[in-house]
């Protein structure tokens, strides 16, 4: 199986389906260009007949021409996950409220090394999806860290999706199949993650929805961030 880690060319990979990353910045707008680019960004300023687009605070930045942005969008933070209902957390007296970073990354490591998906990009897919609480449940019924849908999590052969190593061995488990599935193209894998696999394929791409668009974009933003802590501590120690 080959090794599933975000490289320059799996990044440039998410480029090729319109997922443009601002690095290293919290995204405030969401801007459609005409060509069919998408980039988040801090903010946007008018000048002249061009508007200059800010990827961060430390003064990062596209100029483009104004008449050539189709549509700019606020990018909404994630909502904060649902807490599990008093009467599931009753059937749940043996699962932890929450996981030390210890534990998180203990458990994150194991099932990366199961499948060759690097533990950063797990880490980044559960905040992105939980916000890291184990007992988190979407509106829609998705519980747990990586957020499984119990058809999914029974096809997975999890029993117990709060239980969080069953949680995070299912859903790395699952995004392996994804990644197999598009030829190791994250972007894609994670948008069928957020969408399904369905929605991928009907649009041959990252689907145009609003909400994938920006969960495609906010894991692997979170991703390089915490590649980036990493380099700068190994800078610090030497």
């Amino acid at each position: 199986m080959v090794l599933k880690l975000i490289t320059k060319g799996a990044l440039w990979t998410a480029l090729a389906v319109g997922v443009v990353l601002c690095p290293a910045a919290k995204a405030a707008e969401h801007v459609t260009l005409k060509n069919g680019f998408e980039l988040d960004c801090s903010r946007q300023e008018i000048r002249g007949d061009r508007v200059r687009l800010y990827f961060a605070s430390n003064g990062n930045y596209l100029d483009v021409a104004a008449d050539a942005v189709a549509k700019v969008e606020e990018v909404p933070d994630p909502p904060p996950a649902a807490a599990l209902p008093e009467e599931s957390v009753a059937k749940h007296p043996g699962v932890a409220a929450e996981l030390t970073p210890a534990e998180m990354h203990t458990m994150l490591a194991h099932a990366g090394g199961e499948h060759n998906i690097d533990a950063d990009l797990l880490a980044s897919v559960v905040r992105a999806e939980s916000g890291g609480h184990v007992r988190a449940v979407s509106r829609v019924g998705a519980q747990g860290l990586m957020q499984l849908m119990p058809k999914t999590a029974g096809e997975l052969g999890v029993d117990d999706a709060f239980q969080p190593e069953q949680n995070i061995a299912g859903g790395t488990a699952y995004l392996d199949q994804l990644l197999i599935r598009y030829h190791d193209n994250v972007a894609l894998a994670l948008a069928a993650y957020n969408a399904g696999p369905a929605a991928v394929d009907r649009y041959h791409g990252v689907p145009p929805y609003r909400e994938t668009r920006a969960y495609v974009a906010r894991v692997i933003r979170e991703f390089n961030r915490r590649k980036r802590m990493a380099a700068e501590q190994i800078a610090r120690a030497k």
